[in-house]
């Protein structure tokens, strides 16, 4: 039987068994190709989830931003990175949380699996244990320290980096504090648990954040045309920071 004769379901599940790269090229096959492999919620990434994703992560809320099978995948591809972070930083198994080991003075940091250098992306950060007296969310180059001596805010210590730190509320970049944020009187401290999204847009430069959908304005300008990558930077020990990429110019 010729390919075009057989039924979407049997070529959804054919795809289903295709890698991520062999997929984008189907997609450019034939407008019924693309069709099916459009349709972000059947069962050709239903599967690939299956076999990608850890069973917990389902039965969690962790995912509930990333809609449909697809942009879950997506944000698997995109979470933390257990091969460019810090030696005292594991990655859970549900491969979007890491935990900070009860290591004294000592600062750790991690970078996510794929840096930006155009378009516009968004992700959200949840810190899920305690924050210490230093806790920075935020963006790093690959030439950023992943770890340090003592409790410091890493992220945001250099000029590879920046960083909120969610304790005190301020912007961290070369060193130097860049302000409070967010620039309201009284600001409110972050809840542990509260979801934190970070804005990125590689065209105007600019990284900007949201707390619990509440848009606080931009934080850092002028930010060099090199790979950024989604980091943060921890010193309580046993705390856990989850990270889910929520897609480029799409949330």
């Amino acid at each position: 039987m010729h390919v075009d004769f057989l039924p979407d379901i049997i070529l959804g599940n054919i795809f289903s068994y295709l890698s991520l790269q062999d997929l984008r090229s189907s997609s450019l096959v034939c407008k019924r190709w693309y069709s099916i492999l459009n349709d972000e919620d059947n069962d050709v990434w239903r599967l690939h989830c299956i076999h990608k994703l850890a069973e917990e992560v389902f039965s969690s809320d962790l995912l509930s931003s990333t809609p449909t099978y697809k942009t879950k995948l997506k944000a698997f591809h995109h979470a933390w990175n257990p091969e460019d972070c810090s030696r005292n930083i594991y990655l859970k198994p549900n491969g979007f949380t890491i935990h900070r080991n009860p290591v004294a003075q000592s600062t750790d940091a991690v970078r996510g699996k794929i840096g930006f250098s155009h378009g516009r992306h968004a992700w959200e950060v949840v810190w899920e244990g305690p924050l210490g007296t230093v806790a920075v969310v935020g963006i790093a180059t690959k030439e950023a320290t992943l770890q340090t001596h003592g409790y410091i805010a890493l992220l945001g210590s250099d000029d590879q980096s920046w960083g909120w730190n969610l304790v005190d509320n301020h912007l961290l970049h070369n060193g130097d504090s860049q302000g409070n944020y967010p620039m309201l009187n009284n600001a409110p401290k972050y809840q542990v648990g509260e979801r934190i999204r970070v804005i990125l847009d590689c065209d105007d430069n600019t990284l900007a954040f949201e707390r619990n959908y509440e848009f606080l304005g931009v934080a850092f300008r002028g930010l060099p045309e090199k790979l950024l990558y989604p980091s943060v930077s921890a010193v309580y020990g046993h705390t856990e920071v989850s990270m889910v990429y929520l897609g480029q110019d799409s949330w």
